[in-house]
C-alpha cells in the first residue's frame, strides 16, 4: 500500500507542475538550455498526457522542475521540455483519460490511468531515480516514452 501511495503522489505532483512550465521565453536562442522532445505511443483517442521532468533531488519527493502536457494525434502525443541544463533528469508521465488532470485509482490502489517513466522500465511499485535518470548535455534530445 505505501508504494500505491507514494506512486499516487508522484503522479499528483506531476499534476500540479502541469502549469508552471518553466520555459525562459526572455532569453536570446545562444542563451537558452537544451529542448527535449518526448514522444508518447497512445492507443487512446481520448485524453492528454501529463508529464514531469525532475532531478535526483525532486524525483518521488518533490514537484518536477518542469510540467507539460499534450493532447494526443494520430496515435501519439508530443511533450516538449525547454530550457533544460545539462545535468541528469527523469520523467514521468500519465495518460488522464478524464481531463482531471488527477491519477486516478481503483478502490484497491490500483492505477485506472496508465503510466510511463523515462528509459521504459517499469518495475512493481513506483518507479527508481537509477532507473528513470538520463544525461542532458549540449545536444537538443528526442526519447519515446511508452506507457
Amino acid at each position: 500500500m505505501k508504494t500505491i501511495v507514494t506512486l499516487a503522489a508522484l503522479l499528483f505532483v506531476t499534476h500540479l507542475a502541469s502549469a508552471q512550465n518553466n520555459v525562459a521565453s526572455d532569453l536570446s536562442e545562444s542563451d537558452r538550455g537544451i529542448t527535449i522532445t518526448v514522444e508518447v505511443p497512445v492507443m487512446a483517442t481520448e485524453g492528454i498526457i501529463i508529464a514531469g521532468l525532475y532531478d535526483e533531488n525532486t524525483f518521488m519527493k518533490a514537484a518536477p522542475l518542469q510540467g507539460t502536457e499534450s493532447a494526443i494525434n494520430d496515435g501519439k502525443a508530443v511533450l516538449t521540455f525547454s530550457n533544460v541544463s545539462p545535468g541528469t533528469y527523469g520523467i514521468t508521465l500519465f495518460l488522464d483519460k478524464n481531463g482531471n488532470h488527477t491519477m486516478d485509482f481503483e478502490p484497491n490502489g490500483m492505477p485506472k490511468e496508465m503510466y510511463g517513466v523515462s528509459n521504459n522500465v517499469m518495475n512493481y511499485g513506483p518507479p527508481q531515480w537509477k532507473d528513470a535518470q538520463f544525461e542532458v548535455g549540449t545536444e537538443p534530445i528526442k526519447m519515446e516514452i511508452r506507457l
